[in-house]
């Protein structure tokens, strides 16, 4: 089924809509305006994929963060440094994900990802694919500007109530003279990926409606790829046709502190690495990346837990180390308000707070790790004996720029160690030797998906401002490449609809 695009962008359009974010949502919305004729200005605030690139080898060889380039910003978003998987339980029935399949083939994705039952692109390929995508936007004459991060938005009240908004711009630093200016728009797609916490932190000062919402936490487990390819294909491993064997495992916790709540492995990377994946000072996060030839000695996967608003910070302490003295201190008095308005047996979370507990494991992490952004990291089989490691086994860490090993108990909250500790047997049970003792956890896994959603309506549009369009992972739309790239077609169209009309 081919796409068709649902309007033409007329000659006489007073403003160009604007895209921030440059990651698969932000590309294919920029994209499908571009090839709708609307040619419109997309804010990124990392640098092109190359040149980030060089950065996040900065990270992972030499313990030097950039926080406005690394593996969750510029040019591809966090998708770039994954495996590139390109399925996704979605409903789809309009086939936007051919669109989007197609769209990649075309900028140089291997044609087999049409075909394939679990395709995926890998890093270095990716690279190409986006620059070839961003090249065709520019030829459709759209405008793509790197290093320009988005401090503000400008919004104008009207006469209707607090829900009676309309986005009039954008106040915008370029990274690169040091220089703020302000880019008038009424049309502007928020891209943003699940790591722009600082933006976030502004929408919502700036009365944008966003809510708490679930997340998972936990840590990547690596064992031999051979252990995996043994436990998958039987006498068939290693056969080239089967290529590196990968795994989806679940487990429902049945008793202790976890009682409950799910475990289950997350973004699993055949035949690749650990990476590490932080793009703030003074934290540790860790993510699963491959290549497209999946050849790498170890198998990796988050191992996390579902949590829920229920289960996010709402102390001031935990608001000011996250946020700072003067709006952690806001954001507790918020919540101290909300609660006495609260009826008996509800319940309130402030939207921020899943940020909060995000940064408070990272922060922690960092330190448990030596401060130097090596990461912490436990056997097994120390980890199940509640012992810590002092010596590795047979599995060597792929993550760069090192681990420590430790105990990696303090690095999660008591339910989330719980849960694992009784996941992980019951995994050994369905793939042999995944509980083996010498496998390897690495914390800590944190931004499986965004812990906050900005609400909108059927037209895609903020709950509460006009012209605001929060779409993808950041905005709480998608979750992962595919998916992403689904939702910015949906909101490019809808956004084409809304500058028609």
């Amino acid at each position: 089924m081919s796409y068709h695009p649902v309007a033409l962008a007329p000659a006489n359009l007073p403003l160009r809509p604007v895209v921030v974010g440059f990651g698969p949502c932000g590309i294919f919305a920029a994209l499908i305006l571009a090839q709708m004729g609307f040619k419109p200005i997309v804010l990124e605030r990392g640098k092109k994929v190359r040149e980030r690139t060089q950065d996040t080898w900065g990270l992972w060889r030499k313990h030097i963060l950039n926080p406005e380039s690394n593996v969750q910003f510029g040019e591809g978003g966090a998708g770039t440094f994954s495996d590139g998987k390109l399925y996704s339980q979605i409903k789809d029935p309009r086939f936007l994900g051919r669109k989007v399949m197609n769209e990649f083939v075309k900028a140089g994705a291997p044609p087999e990802i049409l075909v394939e039952a679990h395709p995926h692109i890998g890093t270095f390929k990716l690279v190409k694919v986006v620059e070839n995508l961003r090249e065709q936007i520019i030829t459709l004459g759209g405008e793509i500007r790197f290093q320009q991060r988005v401090t503000d938005v400008l919004i104008e009240n009207g006469q209707h109530g607090p829900n009676d908004r309309q986005v009039r711009g954008l106040t915008v630093l370029d990274q690169v003279s040091g220089q703020p200016y302000e880019l008038r728009a009424d049309q502007v797609v928020l891209a943003l990926g699940h790591s722009s916490r600082d933006t976030c932190a502004m929408l919502y000062q700036r009365g944008v409606a966003m809510e708490a919402k679930p997340f998972s936490i936990g840590f990547r487990i690596e064992h031999p790829q051979s252990v995996i390819d043994r436990a998958r294909w039987g006498r068939h491993a290693g056969h080239p046709l089967l290529g590196a064997a990968d795994y989806k495992l679940v487990h429902h916790v049945t008793n202790g502190l976890g009682k409950g709540r799910s475990v289950y492995s997350f973004c699993m990377c055949p035949g690749g690495t650990v990476v590490a994946a932080t793009s703030e000072l003074g934290r540790v996060v860790t993510n699963g990346m491959s290549q497209y030839s999946r050849n790498e000695r170890n198998a990796n996967a988050g191992i996390v837990v579902g949590i829920e608003p229920r289960d996010y910070p709402q102390d001031e302490t935990a608001f000011i180390n996250a946020f700072g003295a003067q709006d952690g201190s806001r954001y507790a008095r918020e919540v101290t308000v909300a609660q006495t308005q609260t009826q008996p047996g509800g319940a309130y979370t402030h939207a921020l707070a899943g940020i909060a507990l995000q940064r408070q494991l990272e922060s922690h992490a960092y330190i448990l790790g030596g401060a130097d952004y090596s990461a912490p990291a436990q056997l097994v089989g120390d980890f199940l004996q509640s012992r810590a490691s002092t010596t590795l086994g047979a599995v060597l860490p792929s993550y760069q720029p090192g681990v420590k090993l430790g105990n990696l108990q303090p690095n999660l909250p008591d339910y989330a160690i719980a849960a694992i500790r009784e996941a992980l047997p019951v995994f050994g049970k369905k793939i042999k030797d995944f509980d083996m003792p010498e496998a390897l956890l690495t914390g800590v896994e944190t931004r499986t998906s965004s812990p906050l959603k900005i609400p909108r309506g059927e037209d895609f549009q903020s709950s509460n401002t006009r012209g605001l369009y929060p779409a993808g992972e950041g905005a709480g739309y998608a979750g992962g490449i595919l998916s992403a790239g689904v939702d910015g077609i949906k909101v490019a169209e809808a956004m084409a609809l809304s500058l028609l009309d």
